[in-house]
């Protein structure tokens, strides 16, 4: 087998391997996040988790696709661990970006939510008092 293919198929898998991880982990904790957003409301959190998530693969998934192809053919072993870590740590940069908007828009969404419930007051008003002469 030839050795750019090689590299090719390692790339993919530890690529495909920590985008899967990274987006299991910002499911499970951004979660908690969008329930506190949501008012508890559990099953509207779930569903924006799970359209976060899946704009998460379909981000990440492209751009390791996109990033697969290389123009210089492998031809040692030096070479694969050459072309698999400049390829890893540009994935692992994009994964950590995306990991950090994830983070900030959830942390945003949740800022915003509280604002809003520090606006409302705990009790309506009933009435109003005409504010008095001074004598």
């Amino acid at each position: 087998m030839d050795r750019t293919v090689i590299a090719y198929v390692i790339y993919l898998l530890v690529s495909i391997g920590l985008t899967i991880w990274v987006a299991r982990t910002l499911s499970k904790n951004g979660r908690v996040f969008l329930a506190d957003v949501l008012h508890g409301n559990e099953k509207l959190a779930d569903a924006v988790n799970h359209l976060l998530v899946v704009g998460f693969y379909l981000v990440n998934l492209g751009f390791v696709a996109l990033y697969l192809s290389d123009d210089e053919t492998i031809t040692d072993a030096r070479g694969i661990f050459e072309a698999l870590s400049t390829k890893l740590g540009v994935v692992l940069l994009v994964l950590g970006v995306m990991h950090l908007a994830n983070v900030y828009v959830l942390n945003r969404i949740r800022r915003r939510g509280a604002m809003e419930r520090e606006q409302v007051p705990p009790v309506p008003p009933q009435a109003w008092v005409a504010p008095q002469a001074q004598a």
